[in-house]
């Protein structure tokens, strides 16, 4: 009996690592499909006009960067949806993965749809910022940031785009406005500058818990 119990055991033991394996395989293809060569964007006539969006007031967070950046794009769009009233409704952050936030972004700017697009090919990135720029929109995104020296999985907001400069300017709920060439930010929002992602981490991505190259498009309803 036990030994037919311990042969159950590792015929699941060894299903379970199939699937790891398939799924980090799946993971690795779809990397290589997102970061194709962006290198046509400079010389696009799309892109001559460079875009910055006033009016968007920076939040350090205190609770998470997913409700802070709700704040920042609520206060933007004349709702002022607070990151402590968004902490008091659940006692606890509900915007940890891209879905999650992107539920509670629809939850709270009712009158806006907010679309995540995942998995996006650089190009096609690049293409869907400028185009939510242009149409006087700010862009939710993922990405890897670093706090403490430490890197972590992290939501940020693009408010300008100047692809002649080789310029993206993102505002940071870390509590700090950057300023990143294009190559700097695909390292980042396909999570190749995480380069030391913890297994549980590289699992998570390869489960479809986390997305790499992922943005949050607002259009009004």
């Amino acid at each position: 009996m036990l030994r037919k119990i311990l042969k159950i055991m590792f015929i699941l033991l060894a299903f379970i690592v199939l699937v790891f394996i398939v799924a980090l395989k799946i993971e690795d293809r779809k990397n290589t499909y997102i970061l194709d060569n962006y290198e046509g964007v400079y010389s696009d006539e799309k892109y001559e006009e460079a875009i910055r969006i006033e009016g968007v007031d920076l939040v350090q967070q205190e609770h998470s960067c997913g409700y802070a950046l709700i704040e920042m794009v609520s206060t933007f769009l004349g709702e002022g949806v607070s990151e402590e009233e968004l902490f008091d409704d659940y006692g606890k952050v509900v915007t940890s993965t891209g879905k999650s936030f992107c539920k509670e972004m629809n939850k709270r700017l009712p009158q806006y749809s907010t679309t995540m697009f995942k998995y996006l090919k650089n190009t096609d990135l690049i293409d869907k910022v400028y185009d939510s720029l242009q149409n006087g929109m700010p862009v939710p995104f993922e990405w890897a940031a670093k706090k403490d020296g430490e890197w972590t999985l992290h939501y940020s907001l693009v408010v300008g785009l100047d692809i002649k400069a080789d310029t993206i300017y993102v505002l940071n709920p870390y509590g700090y406005e950057e300023e990143l060439s294009l190559e700097e930010f695909f390292t980042r929002t396909s999570f190749v500058a995480y380069s030391d992602m913890p297994i549980y981490l590289e699992l998570a991505f390869s489960l479809g818990v986390f997305e790499r190259n992922t943005i949050f498009i607002l259009e009004p309803k």
